[in-house]
């Protein structure tokens, strides 16, 4: 299995909260990193960690041997392999760590196919704590001749990868599934909290109740507990809640499965954003 030095200059394409995190792991586990951002400020912030920051797009890519794209969505993961692309590698590996959904990912995969590079659909599953701490969960798909070289990279950032598949698109299509997952229990906590005070009860009574019974988990402990402190420390952004649960939804037309809780949830977080709570973190359903 190659090791870091081998394996040859990173750039990661996306320095937010995962973006970040990526890049600083990978510099600790000896990779060779370079990092780009629209707002270059956010990649200059990495520089103390190890990692190279760059205002251009074209020379973050120069000579990379993978490239990792950690933005927002489809679009803008588009826009910047489509700025980046002079510079690319021909035969370079891009690993492609953004929720983008279904559509998105088979118009990335068809650029990676006209410009030479060997694609991997490869979601993350974690936010803010698990990405700082090196214990993300990648879902991989892509071709099996060139894991080895991205095996490497998936351990310096994650505690786990799944390999889903070979065809581009399997990680998104589970990935979709799974963050349908952490909506359901995100709202379901917020209105179970909010019910609980509409009724006159004090709503941390509800996470005593359900303490150490089969129906508590950790999840339901960090966001009621962020929830009833008023701690909306983004992890995961409202916004980019908006962004996925439409993936969903969108997703599934045509497949005659009606996603009521995804739609619902959906319409949770369209209030709460439209309240002013976009940039906080997805626990603010609780305020929708």
């Amino acid at each position: 299995m190659p090791d870091p030095v081998s394996t040859g200059p990173i750039a990661v394409l996306g320095t937010g909260i995962i973006g970040a995190a990526v890049a600083r792991n990978l510099a600790r586990k000896g990779f060779a990193v370079r990092a780009w951002n629209r707002s270059a400020d956010k990649a200059k912030a990495l520089e103390p960690d190890g990692v190279t920051p760059f205002e251009d797009v074209t020379e973050a890519v120069r000579g990379a041997a993978m490239v990792l794209t950690v933005l927002k969505d489809g679009p803008a993961v588009l826009e910047a392999m489509e700025a980046a692309r002079p510079a690319l590698g021909k035969g370079s590996i891009w690993l492609q760590l953004s929720t983008v959904g279904i559509e998105a990912t088979d118009r990335l995969a068809a650029f990676a196919g006209e410009a030479d590079l060997v694609f991997y659909d490869a979601p993350v599953l974690g936010t803010r704590q698990p990405a700082e701490q090196g214990k993300l969960v990648i879902l991989g798909s892509g071709p099996v001749e060139g894991r080895e070289h991205a095996q490497p990279v998936f351990d310096a950032i994650g505690q786990r990868t799944i390999w889903v598949g070979e065809a581009a698109g399997a990680s998104s299509r589970l990935k979709l599934a799974l963050n349908s997952y952490v909506f359901v229990l995100t709202h379901g906590t917020a209105e179970t909290l909010r019910i609980a005070e509409a009724l006159g009860v004090d709503p941390r009574l509800v996470l005593e109740a359900l303490t150490g019974g089969q129906l508590d988990s950790g999840y339901l402990q960090g966001k009621g507990g962020a929830m009833l402190s008023g701690d909306w420390t983004t992890s995961f952004s409202l916004d980019n809640g908006i962004k996925d649960a439409r993936l969903i939804v969108e997703a599934l037309a045509g497949t005659g499965v009606r996603a009521d809780l995804a739609e619902a949830g959906l319409a949770r977080f369209e209030r709460a954003s439209e309240a002013g709570h976009g940039d906080k973190d997805i626990a603010a359903s609780f305020l929708a």
